[in-house]
């Protein structure tokens, strides 16, 4: 998996953004979520607040997210991303599925097809896990 995520980042042009992965995924989280908190940013990306507020100065500088009181708590701000940001993200993704769909006709046999698909979702179940909560 390191080795495949190197490679998406490599094709896809992430690494001349000049943006770390972590900011990347706050900026790609903001893109997604519409405006939200710093709060909320950290526990969606699974990072200490200082992290996000980290990131967000970074992202703000280039002009990618600005902030703007909330208007149902004046006390917090909300985070929006600039169409720059979307397009940015946007660009990075379809690099990413286009490579993926490249590399998938090249080496998957179509018998091995339903075991990618089958692969994936447990990935997807793996990263979903909440190891700490109780089973019922």
């Amino acid at each position: 998996m390191t080795r495949l995520r190197a490679r998406l980042r490599s094709e896809s042009g992430q690494r001349s953004t000049g943006l770390t992965l972590t900011q990347l995924g706050v900026l790609s989280t903001v893109v997604k979520q519409g405006p939200v908190t710093a709060a909320r940013l950290a526990t969606l990306e699974h990072v200490s607040p200082q992290s996000i507020a980290q990131s967000l100065a970074v992202l703000k500088e280039a002009g990618l997210v600005h902030t703007e009181p909330d208007p149902q708590d004046g006390r917090k701000r909300l985070v929006s991303a600039d169409a720059s940001a979307a397009e940015l993200v946007g660009g990075l993704m379809a690099s990413r599925v286009s490579f993926l769909a490249r590399a998938i006709e090249q080496v998957v046999e179509p018998g091995e097809r339903r075991d990618l698909e089958k692969a994936i979702e447990l990935m997807e179940r793996l990263a979903a896990a909440d190891p700490h909560a109780r089973r019922t």
